[in-house]
């Protein structure tokens, strides 16, 4: 029986919250797992919002891979960083030239190769190229080195992330929803063998409005004024999800959410 690759997926990780949440729940969770690959998105992970070299680095001594999104681009210094480092990578249907790669593979202690491919979606989002077409080419060259494919797929719409879902079921081993940074209760083995959730939440503060400060994000919806946020404080959550797959064929046998919570502290 061919042995099972043991992945775990973490939702955005939102400011220094999230990352004292990831540091002292990561050990215990990759353990008690015994995990193969950790994915993480990483777009909001400066100050909440974008990446720098130096948060980047901390990450990636927790976490295998870092996935992103839209926020990706907020600080510089990233650009650079992402050129450089082959385990963060920004979703593939930005245009051409763009910097950074869309997919990457990961090798594991087992010797396995993972790849991971990160997709934006279009939907009440910027204008970008076609996912399910840039999804098409990714797979078709990510196929002929691995089975195994984890998509992060970063999209506002429910229905964007579902049509992707079924798009790409038996084609890759799993399609994971960020962005909304508030898990989804579907998580399910498409008929195929693709392991699906719509949001897989986030990395962060708990009493908060997706991570940041509540009474901000209040006075903005309420008074409809500029206002900048900033990260919430206090209690935190880490959401994520753990997923089985088959090595051998790359279809996806188990998927479970994964919730653990913080009390009091920065």
């Amino acid at each position: 029986m061919p042995d099972n690759v043991k992945i775990l997926f973490l939702g955005d990780i939102v400011g220094r919250p999230g990352r004292k949440i990831l540091s002292s729940s990561l050990p215990q969770l990759k353990a008690s797992y015994k995990i193969d690959i950790t994915i993480a998105n990483c777009e909001n992970a400066a100050g909440g919002l974008g990446l720098t070299e130096k948060v980047g680095l901390e990450l990636l001594n927790l976490v295998d891979i870092l996935t992103s999104g839209n926020h990706i681009w907020q600080k510089k210094e990233a650009f650079s960083f992402l050129e450089r480092n082959e385990r963060v990578i920004r979703p593939a249907n930005f245009p051409p030239g763009n910097p950074g790669r869309g997919s990457t593979i990961f090798e594991d202690r087992n010797g396995n190769k993972i790849a991971v491919l990160n997709l934006q979606g279009r939907i009440f989002m910027e204008p970008i190229d076609c996912p399910f077409r840039t999804a098409d080419q990714e797979i078709e060259k990510l196929k002929k080195v691995t089975p195994i494919i984890i998509v992060d797929f970063h999209a506002e719409a429910t229905s964007e992330k579902q049509a992707l879902g079924w798009y790409l079921d038996g084609r890759v081993s799993a399609v994971i929803g960020t962005h909304t940074h508030v898990p989804t209760a579907d998580e399910r083995i498409l008929p195929q063998g693709t392991a699906y959730i719509t949001d897989v939440g986030m990395v962060g503060g708990l009493d908060t409005v997706i991570g940041i400060k509540k009474e901000l994000a209040l006075k903005r919806l309420i008074t409809a004024m500029p206002c900048k946020f900033e990260v919430g404080k206090g209690r935190k959550i880490l959401s994520g999800v753990y997923i089985e797959v088959d090595s051998k064929t790359g279809k996806a046998l188990y998927i479970k959410r994964i919730t653990r919570l913080e009390e009091e502290g920065e």
